[in-house]
């Protein structure tokens, strides 16, 4: 879709991929970050989510590339994860229109609290690898397509749960966790931008000047886990996700928005 924006504005979009792949390299959930940019840029809703996966696979990709590169992806017992991944998101992207937003919207606040909870509190939580409940080809099977599934119809958090699959489930150390999951979840992005970019909603221009940004931001993301490990990425994941719980909990529609309002009456008097 051919869509002009001024110069000022694409700045700002590359400035917030900038951001966003920062914190989407280390915890996922960039695009709490940029789908609301490109929004506020001009964008209808249908065409900010689609749009946002042109910078979500360059960041991804990026930070992928980098974890890859420094030796922390095992590519030839995660490579089944990654395809399964994106077929998944395939189709769940082709789904899309009849998928039961409601319930799942309604749903995923409570997940993303409990992802929180689950890294918050965890006692093993390290970069040590731990023993596994699924194998890696297990996993491809089975938690990797759910995941891919759920990115191509909604999207919000699947970077985390890719991570917490991996810990919990393979158990992966949380820099390896991260460095694996950064695979998945460019899988499932470019799976569904496959089917997004059919339909004629993207608006390249927003998608490559933010991507910019997120390409950039995810490879100093890739090294700050690389430096810092599970000191940065346990308490990054549990504000990232309780940041995506809220804002989708207080978004119009959902019930926990109704809650407050009716709250907020109460409180004024009205």
């Amino acid at each position: 879709m051919l869509h002009l924006l001024p110069f000022s504005t694409l700045a700002a979009l590359a400035l917030v991929g900038l951001v966003a792949g920062f914190v989407d390299a280390i915890a996922g959930g960039g695009g709490l970050l940029t789908v609301p940019a490109l929004a506020l840029a001009g964008l209808d809703p249908v065409s900010a989510v689609a749009t946002n996966k042109v910078n979500g696979v360059l960041g991804t990709a990026s930070a992928a590339w980098t974890f890859a590169r420094l030796g922390k992806i095992d590519l030839a017992a995660i490579w089944p994860s990654a395809v399964t991944a994106g077929l998944g998101a395939i189709a769940g992207a082709l789904v899309l229109p009849i998928a039961p937003r409601g319930a799942v919207d309604t749903a995923l606040p409570l997940v993303l609290i409990a992802v929180a909870l689950y890294f918050a509190f965890s006692p093993k939580m390290s970069d040590a690898d731990r023993a596994k409940r699924l194998s890696e080809r297990a996993y491809a099977f089975s938690i990797a397509p759910l995941v891919g599934f759920y990115d191509g119809v909604f999207g919000p958090g699947a970077g985390s749960f890719y991570i917490i699959g991996f810990v919990a489930l393979v158990g992966y150390g949380v820099t390896r966790a991260v460095a694996n999951a950064r695979l998945a979840n460019f899988a499932s992005n470019l799976g569904s931008l496959t089917i997004f970019a059919l339909s004629g909603h993207i608006v390249l221009i927003a998608g490559l000047a933010t991507g910019l940004g997120q390409f950039l931001g995810s490879r100093l993301g890739a090294h700050a886990v690389l430096g810092s490990g599970a000191r940065l990425v346990r308490p990054l994941i549990v504000a990232v996700s309780c940041a995506m719980a809220v804002k989708l909990a207080i978004s119009p529609g959902h019930p926990a928005h109704s809650w407050l309002l009716h709250a907020a009456k109460m409180l004024g008097g009205g």
